[in-house]
């Protein structure tokens, strides 16, 4: 059967399912068996290998996942029934792209919510598919075209078509393939498409707006790693750096003495003590101020780690002084998901980003399992990587006029203390949209928050949390996108919280910490000069 006739099939089918939605098949129960007709659904390129449903409460992950992807139990407790529809697109004869796609039994908000990926993906991400479908989404997400751990890159050596699935393919043809079982589940399309993600979740947020703008009316986009290029090879300065010297070492026992010297120069700066930088980039921190006086210590740096300290913040740089990729910025170094996880790491060489940065190195672009990072030439690996993987992986493209064009609003935001991807990297890419297509132009569809004190995509001693029960656009930041879509309500500030008995801020049972108003860029929250610091009430919006 050609493309053709395949689409003309697959027109055919969904009429006359619609026909059958639309004359009760799927009230009174009867939405399993419109839930199983999906099986004989006709996609081009896109193969259906299941299609279920699922009683309320009796969704469970595969139990080979880590907790960050599929939650805990509670997660899937209270779920609504839903039709759970299996899928595989193959774009390319190497393809291989796995897809899931939940369909609310009832109580459907007329809206379909795309899930995104950390890392290198690999993985289906079922907590994000349980959280949209509570709400009343449709929603799908991706392993995007293999199966690994997120931090695993060994299934792109050889196979430049995966690289390309996990670069922009993969989240295309989940869009694609939802849309069509909504279409045929409900007898009608979404009304709005919404896509919300962070990391390299945000990187295919971005790639989804400069690619396919067709593909989502709203995107939620947190740290994205969309200039995956120059990130990873600073990632490779980072491990040069951190680990290509025993002495350069700094173990995670000095991050808090590095948090508290940090907190002793500036955290006063924004006019409140509470541990928090408003805007990291007026701290002019000296590493040399914690040089060891007398002998080596917790509460000390040696020169070398000192120098190694300076060299972080600084960034990567080329042989001509040129800037590769921002350096980190000063604040919030310890905590659960600080520099120990991903700078410093356990020891030498055992940090997330040296195992991002050499497994791209090593299976992406220069395809040497035994590429070694020590005496790698920065300039060398930068031109290298774009050369290779740019087209597939960057997503920097600042010209957004297609998704402009189509009323796409994007909401992207950053947390200032971010130790996996600089926080500036979000500032560059805002500003080269503004430059792009001037600010008043871009400022109709774009809106950038900064989250002082969030670490990457959330931890650290800043808010970052949101009532998933709320119902006032102020107070989460997707309803405010969601507003911003459907009625044209351009978003201010945006309310967040940090909970006490969660050191990520994840909304809990626990007592509320503190409250602060996220403002859209430039602007930062200012303190008032009177009232509680833990409460939003206490500070305004300001532009410095």
């Amino acid at each position: 059967m050609n493309g053709a006739t395949r689409e003309v099939t697959v027109s055919k089918w969904l009429g006359l399912l619609a026909f059958a939605l639309a004359c009760g098949l799927s009230s009174d129960g009867r939405a399993e068996t419109v839930c199983e007709g999906l099986k004989s659904m006709a996609l081009a390129g896109t193969a259906v290998s299941s299609a279920e449903s699922v009683a309320s409460g009796a969704f469970a992950p595969p139990s080979n996942l880590p907790p960050f992807v599929v939650g805990d139990a509670s997660t899937y407790s209270a779920l609504p029934a839903f039709c759970r529809v299996q899928l595989s697109a193959r774009p390319s004869a190497d393809s291989d792209i796995r897809i899931e796609v939940w369909l609310p039994a009832a109580d459907w908000n007329g809206r379909f919510r795309g899930v995104g990926n950390g890392g290198f993906a690999g993985q289906i991400a079922y907590r994000g598919l349980a959280s949209a479908l509570g709400q009343g989404y449709a929603t799908a997400a991706t392993n995007t075209g293999h199966s690994a751990s997120f931090i695993d890159a060994s299934w792109a050596l050889g196979h430049p078509e995966k690289v390309a699935d996990f670069g922009h393919r993969g989240v295309h043809e989940m869009a694609r393939a939802a849309k069509a079982a909504v279409q045929a589940f409900y007898g009608k399309g979404p009304a709005h498409s919404y896509f919300a993600s962070c990391s390299n979740g945000g990187r295919q947020a971005l790639m989804e707006a400069q690619r396919f703008p067709e593909d989502f009316d709203g995107l939620l986009v947190g740290a994205p790693a969309n200039a995956w290029t120059r990130l990873l090879t600073s990632a490779v300065f980072d491990a040069q750096v951190t680990a290509g010297d025993a002495a350069s070492y700094i173990p995670s026992s000095k991050l808090p003495a590095i948090a508290r010297a940090v907190e002793a120069a500036c955290d006063a700066r924004d006019g409140v003590r509470d541990g928090i930088l408003g805007d990291p980039r007026s701290c002019r921190f000296d590493p040399s101020t914690l040089l060891c006086t007398q002998g080596d210590a917790p509460s000390c740096l040696t020169a070398s780690q000192a120098k190694a300290l300076a060299s972080l913040y600084a960034g990567a740089r080329d042989a001509k002084g040129r800037a590769i990729f921002p350096g980190f910025l000063p604040g919030a170094e310890e905590g659960e998901g600080g520099w120990s996880a991903w700078i410093t790491g356990s020891a030498p060489g055992k940090s997330l980003l040296f195992g991002f940065g050499t497994g791209f190195f090593a299976n992406m672009v220069y395809e040497k399992p035994d590429w070694s990072y020590r005496t790698a030439s920065l300039d060398s690996a930068l031109a290298a990587a774009a050369l290779k993987t740019g087209r597939e992986l960057d997503a920097v493209d600042p010209d957004l006029r297609r998704f402009e064009a189509r009323g796409g609003k994007l909401i992207l935001y950053h947390g200032w203390n971010d130790p996996a991807i600089s926080a500036l990297n979000s500032i560059d890419y805002y500003e080269s949209v503004v430059r792009a297509m001037g600010g008043d132009r871009a400022s109709a569809f774009l809106r950038l928050y900064m989250l002082p004190g969030v670490q990457h995509c959330g931890d650290g001693p800043g808010p970052s949390s949101f009532d998933p029960k709320a119902t006032d656009p102020r107070r989460d930041w997707f309803l405010a996108l969601r507003s911003w879509v459907e009625s044209g309500s351009a978003p201010g500030a945006i309310v967040a919280t940090k909970y006490e008995d969660d050191p990520g801020g994840a909304p809990g049972p626990g007592r509320v910490r503190m409250t602060r108003p996220l403002c859209p860029y430039p602007g930062v929250a200012a303190y008032r000069g009177q009232g509680n610091t833990n409460d939003a009430a206490s500070f305004e919006c300001a532009t410095k």
